[in-house]
């Protein structure tokens, strides 16, 4: 069994980028590897590629130490972290092609004993599936077992990750005993919480179990919006007076759910159980069906506007980050409802708000009728203020709508 002093993190994405500056900052030598070299080369710089509370002085930190570089190409090491995306198909299935890539591409570095943990949010098996990808391609390898294959799911929130890598209680799912063990050995370097083993599979479910939770929460919260909107009630205050029972905790509705997780995480279970997962697929509909209900919304208030003025409103849609105050657009229910606006409107100027982000991405570009501008200039112009982030940038702007139709889907501006 090989003493691990070297690890390559396969993904310098959202968690693997963390994972290898904190491991790095811990002592280990760490090899970042990514398919995008404009990271490959942020990293080398010393620099984050994206935004992450003081992530950017731990990776500055380790590359001065040499502690930390990044490639295109995978090396040799002691051990292996697989951070890359599992996005789901058409029909809402897993794509372990990522997966599948990465085991490939390391596979040729191996010589036996190594360590391969699988990071990515996976459906059940798919920490078997890396495992049965890389003996197929080192075939000398999988007639001596020689490999130790492990789940360790990430439980970060974005924004507070390099906090919550160390206080946060980690789950480790091993092939063997012995893997679950190595694996946690190695998380110890820096997580100073409780570390619980189990097997790959358990492990693999424990994080999409949850995230369905949250997401099965978060779909009551959404469904009561648009039943109270129905009725005529306040669901803001409903709900506020409803969680002073010492037993209820409503959380507050939105324009959807997003982020890689929350959004994606139970499609798999849907798709690995099909058949018994009604409430989670339920949860899915209703919080995937969430935007085309603010789109009618705006719709409403547009036809009105347009009898008022004799001309198309311009529709402000404040935010199109997945969450407040961070620039990842994952899954962002607020991104996919502005690009709607831009189609279902085409006489409308839609002018999109995202105080954290420098350019329009790529999802919304070359739209003639929508531009990315300022809070403050959607505000002067616009006839329809859909507020789609509680960003804390958007707070003080309430007594500046006044006068304006705001749909606000986060209760902010109440």
């Amino acid at each position: 069994m090989k003493d691990i002093s070297s690890v390559a993190v396969i993904g310098l994405g959202y968690i693997g980028l963390p994972t290898a500056a904190i491991l790095a900052e811990n002592g280990t030598r760490v090899f970042g590897v990514d398919v995008n070299q404009t990271t490959v080369d942020a990293v080398n710089a010393g620099q984050v590629p994206f935004v992450e509370p003081d992530l950017g002085e731990f990776v500055e930190r380790a590359v001065a130490k040499g502690l930390l570089s990044a490639s295109t190409d995978t090396p040799a090491a002691d051990a292996y972290i697989v951070a890359v995306p599992t996005p789901f198909t058409a029909d809402m299935s897993a794509d372990l092609s990522y997966i599948e890539a990465a085991g490939r591409a390391l596979a040729p570095q191996l010589v036996g004993g190594e360590l391969i943990i699988l990071e990515s949010t996976s459906p059940p098996g798919a920490t078997e599936r890396l495992a049965e990808v890389v003996y197929q391609e080192r075939a000398d390898l999988a007639q001596e077992q020689s490999l130790d294959f492990a789940h360790c799911p990430e439980r970060v929130l974005p924004g507070k990750v390099m906090t919550e890598l160390v206080t946060n209680d980690r789950i480790v799912g091993g092939t063997t005993p012995q893997a679950a063990q190595r694996a946690k050995e190695l998380y110890e370097r820096f997580c100073k919480a409780e570390i619980l083993l189990t097997d790959t599979r358990t492990a693999e479910m424990a994080k999409l179990v949850e995230n369905s939770f949250r997401d099965v929460n978060i779909a009551f919260a959404n469904e009561l919006s648009m039943i109270s909107h129905e009725l005529g009630i306040d669901v803001w205050e409903l709900i506020e007076l409803a969680n002073h029972h010492p037993r209820v905790n409503i959380l507050q509705p939105g324009p959807g759910v997003g982020g890689h997780c929350i959004a994606v995480d139970p499609w798999f279970i849907v798709d690995a159980a099909p058949s018994t997962s009604r409430l989670i697929r339920s949860a899915r509909e209703i919080n995937d069906s969430k935007p085309d209900w603010v789109i009618r919304q705006v719709k409403a208030e547009a036809f009105d506007v347009q009898n008022e003025k004799g001309s198309a409103p311009v529709i402000a849609a404040l935010g199109l980050a997945f969450k407040p105050n961070i620039d990842d657009l994952r899954e962002s229910p607020a991104l996919g409802i502005t690009a709607q606006l831009s189609e279902q409107f085409p006489q409308s100027q839609i002018l999109a708000v995202e105080p954290h982000v420098e350019a329009l991405p790529a999802a919304l570009t070359g739209r003639e009728n929508l531009s990315l501008v300022s809070a403050e200039q959607a505000l002067e112009q616009a006839d329809i203020i859909v507020l789609l982030v509680d960003h804390d940038a958007f707070a003080p702007l309430k007594d500046q709508a006044t006068g304006l139709r705001v749909i606000d889907t986060r209760g902010q501006w109440r």
